[in-house]
């Protein structure tokens, strides 16, 4: 079960998956099959009505394994951020992309000053108060261990983030940020690496930082920073790794270019190489043709129903309600009765009633005796692809309107004609995935 701090339709309460699993003897057969999933749910994505579904790289997390895909609807009211290219076709959920960085120095070396900095803490305050660029400051954020309380350490660049996915897989234990009082060995708002004791916390170095031979750090007492800190000179060789997140405007990990995108996607699906992780938790193995036993390899994929039928509604509304796409509709046609107290409109309406389940035409029938706004107001409300509206001045005229839920197709067509024209609509219809 996920956390799910609030609700909505996009991040309902229930949440309804499906899921599916598949089992394989070698790994090349697991990536066979993952390509044919991975096809199959673009698929499912377009006939669903929204083909602008993406599939991008993503964070296999608490899930296992190394490789997985999120497929995700590029919205500005999404709740993940991605990385997309603009220049090839990579994509990648923000926590999964390397985030690659070029530093150039723009300041010489220099000693190692411990200065005083009062009433300056957050890096932009330092770098205002000390003028330096915010990409010569290093600043440290801190974590803890969910189950052992270790404090964990992380220096970058000023203006950079954490991703805590990527610390979380590389420490392999879940974290939460620290909190630090005057108790805790390390002074909040003026954290350094230099002469931090390594024995009270585990320290790690973001490779935003490499390459860099001037910084300003925090002095490990309150109201004091070191300049001209130099990490091989102060510090010696230290491992650098990608703790940090990919911004606008970065380095793209395939092709190298600095046109990384940021965009914001619901997230609809997912795919997972998960490995052999939970075949040998539960010691579930099979016997090959010679008589040995193995584990299986697995491979995991789910559709959030519910999230998907949500997210079909922000792609395709207007002001008036969902404009569902009729794979998906609850129902083909909005069969609409105006006046039911008049009788041959009654009847005519009844009569095509009968004709279009007859046809297996999926209808819904509104012959309520309401006027005609309110039953109008609650056709767009559900959303039906096709609306037929059958009222007494249309039966003079001899005809019946049809309208589409879009507002696209707006006609009155002949009474002896209306239901071939609802099947080749519905056909069209049918045939492109999208509305008409």
């Amino acid at each position: 079960m996920k956390a799910r701090p609030r609700a909505g339709l996009i991040r309902v309460r229930e949440f309804t998956m499906k899921d599916a699993y598949s089992f394989h003897t070698s790994q090349e057969d697991l990536e066979q099959y993952y390509e044919k999933c991975h096809k199959a749910y673009e698929r499912i994505f377009a006939r669903a009505g929204i083909p602008e579904v993406i599939s991008v790289a993503s964070d296999s997390g608490m899930m296992g394994g190394n490789i997985s895909h999120e497929f995700m609807l590029v919205t500005k009211v999404g709740e993940d951020s991605l990385a997309i290219c603009s220049e090839c076709d990579y994509k990648a959920n923000i926590e999964a992309a390397e985030n690659i960085v070029h530093n150039q120095n723009t300041l010489p070396v220099d000693n190692l000053r411990l200065v005083p900095t009062p009433n300056a803490s957050t890096i932009d305050e330092i770098a205002a108060f000390l003028k330096v660029p915010i990409m010569n400051t290093c600043k440290a954020v801190v974590y803890q261990k969910d189950l052992t309380g270790e404090l964990v350490a992380v220096f970058l660049r000023g203006d950079m983030d954490v991703s805590e996915a990527k610390l979380t897989n590389y420490l392999g234990d879940n974290i939460h940020p620290a909190l630090l009082d005057e108790n805790s060995p390390m002074v909040a708002g003026f954290i350094g690496p230099y002469q931090l004791d390594n024995t009270k916390c585990t320290i790690l170095y973001d490779q935003s930082l490499s390459g860099i031979d001037y910084l300003v750090c925090g002095g490990n007492q309150m109201d004091h920073h070191y300049t001209g800190f130099n990490i091989l000179r102060d510090i010696g060789v230290v491992e650098y790794k990608d703790f940090s997140k990919i911004r606008e405007g970065g380095i793209c990990p395939h092709c190298g270019k600095p046109a990384i995108t940021i965009s914001r996607g619901i997230e609809v699906g997912n795919i997972f190489q998960l490995g052999t992780k939970y075949t040998k938790s539960m010691n579930m193995q099979y016997l090959d043709n010679k008589g040995e036993l193995h584990y299986p390899i697995m491979g995991c994929y789910g559709i959030g129903v519910g999230r998907l039928a949500a997210s079909v509604c922000e792609a395709h509304h207007d002001e008036y309600g969902p404009i569902w796409p009729i794979t998906i509709a609850p129902w083909q046609v909005h069969l609409c009765c105006l006046r039911v107290d008049d009788a041959m409109t009654k009847e005519f309406a009844d009569g095509l009633y009968q004709e279009l389940q007859q046809a297996q035409v999926e209808v819904i029938y509104d012959d309520r005796d309401v006027r005609a706004g309110v039953m109008f107001s609650d056709a767009d409300l559900l959303g039906v692809p096709i609306r037929v509206i059958v009222s007494p001045r249309n039966l003079q005229e001899n005809c019946v309107e049809l309208v589409t839920r879009d507002k696209v197709v707006n006609t009155k067509v002949e009474k002896t004609l209306i239901l071939t024209t609802i099947k080749e609509l519905i056909g069209n219809m049918l045939k492109s995935n999208t509305r008409i």
